[in-house]
């Protein structure tokens, strides 16, 4: 037995493999660091995209910069109120809406405030719709 560890010779269940196990496995593959691209790709944008976030008023998708994002405040049990959150620093779920009225309108038809928020009480929605007016009255309104 001795002889046969010293030999390098191996019982029948230790056959060697074709192929590389373990550790040393993928060590033949090599990466060339220097053919790494640094510009993107034709037709991808320089600069990275902003947040793409979906107004809960007309369900179109755009950049949260161009969306009102407002969370609800509760104020009273059951009770709560709908705050914007223009600097998207409120703690809580939040939801995101254009500045427009059609699609304050068109959420609160909807009933979309309740299931964006996942709220069941009763939502306020005043100081968001002064927001929203207010908004409007100094950008323009966005195409549908």
């Amino acid at each position: 037995m001795e002889d046969r560890y010293q030999t390098g010779q191996r019982s029948g269940r230790q056959r060697r493999s074709r192929h590389r196990t373990g550790r040393g496995a993928r060590r033949k593959c090599r990466v060339d660091f220097l053919t790494v691209r640094r510009t993107p790709p034709a037709g991808m944008p320089a600069i990275p995209a902003a947040p793409v976030r979906t107004c809960i008023g007309c369900r179109k998708r755009a950049s949260s910069s161009e969306l009102l994002r407002f969370v609800a405040i509760e104020c009273g049990p059951g009770q709560f109120r709908a705050v914007p959150d223009p600097a998207r620093r409120r703690p809580g779920r939040g939801a995101h809406l254009h500045p427009d009225s059609a699609c304050l309108a068109l959420a609160e038809r909807r009933r979309a405030f309740g299931r964006a928020l996942r709220l069941t009480g009763v939502l306020d929605t005043g100081p968001l719709a002064e927001a929203v007016a207010s908004a409007t009255v100094t950008e323009p309104e966005h195409t549908q």
